[in-house]
């Protein structure tokens, strides 16, 4: 793997995990998990392969970007994100990618939240309990 193909991969991971940022936390944290996992999964994939992996991952970048610049220009409205897959693009994928898909699906309409957020203001500090 030549240099600078190493470069665009971590550039790009890092880009990926900055637009994260604007998800809402536990599509966050669900995301920056499945892209940590995703790239160290095809870290030894062919050329060919490794080609595609990084097409679609410039993608998913580019409509994360955009949606959160459309969301930004529409404040006032509930932010979305995502995109539905066409029929098409399902068919080309692998019987292992569907099942991927339809567990981060899962995760991600999951009715109780994984992760509580909570904000505290001041320290839970008792000092009456001994």
């Amino acid at each position: 793997m030549s240099g600078r193909h190493v470069l665009r991969v971590r550039a790009l991971y890092r880009r990926i995990l900055q637009l994260h940022r604007v998800l809402p936390p536990d599509l966050k944290a669900l995301g920056d998990q499945y892209v940590k996992d995703e790239f160290r999964r095809h870290k030894t994939v062919g050329s060919g392969e490794a080609q595609r992996f990084l097409q679609e991952w410039e993608a998913y970048a580019a409509v994360l970007w955009q949606q959160d610049k459309d969301n930004r220009q529409h404040s006032t409205e509930k932010a979305c994100f995502g995109i539905s897959l066409s029929e098409e693009k399902l068919n080309d994928f692998r019987d292992e990618q569907i099942g991927q898909l339809q567990e981060l699906m899962q995760e991600a309409t999951k009715p109780n939240r994984q992760f509580s957020i909570t904000e505290s203001t001041k320290p839970n500090v008792d000092n009456n309990k001994a």
